[in-house]
């Protein structure tokens, strides 16, 4: 599933060796969730993890408050779901309805060394997420 290069650009931090790891975060089977890491020269620069999940979970919740630093809410989601972006991270929660999930929750992660500045880095991740979610529930089909 390919991402918008100018969103993930931000935190391809230099070096000689580009690496995708991990499994597909679409094709996890019977698995509920998948997950996939980005690494330059074996250093991990992102991840990102979908699970699929029975109901929307609110990422401003008490109970996900450590997932997360400097916690806000991510406003006007271009889809329907519930967001968060913290200083080096988000989580996503939305509806699917397609034939491999009923729900979905999207998380990126991102070293704290790329990225630029905490406000650059919190804006930056925002955008890698909102390139990111919409591609995973079109590879999943989600028609919700």
């Amino acid at each position: 599933m390919p991402l918008n290069e100018k969103v993930l650009e931000p935190f391809l931090v230099d070096g000689e060796k580009f690496e995708v790891k991990g499994d597909s975060v679409i094709e996890a089977g019977t698995d509920t969730s998948g997950r996939c890491n980005i690494s330059v020269d074996d250093w991990s620069v992102v991840s990102f993890q979908v699970e699929k999940v029975d109901k929307i979970y609110d990422p401003m919740a008490p109970l996900e408050e450590f997932r997360f630093r400097n916690r806000a809410k991510i406003e006007n989601l271009p889809f329907p779901g519930l967001g968060a972006v913290g200083d080096f991270n988000s989580m996503v929660s939305t509806a699917c309805s397609g034939p491999m999930a009923d729900h979905l929750v999207a998380l990126v992660t991102i070293n704290l060394k790329a990225g630029g500045d905490v406000a650059e880095r919190r804006k930056n991740v925002e955008a890698l997420t909102l390139d990111f979610v919409p591609k995973v529930k079109k590879e999943l089909g989600c028609t919700a």
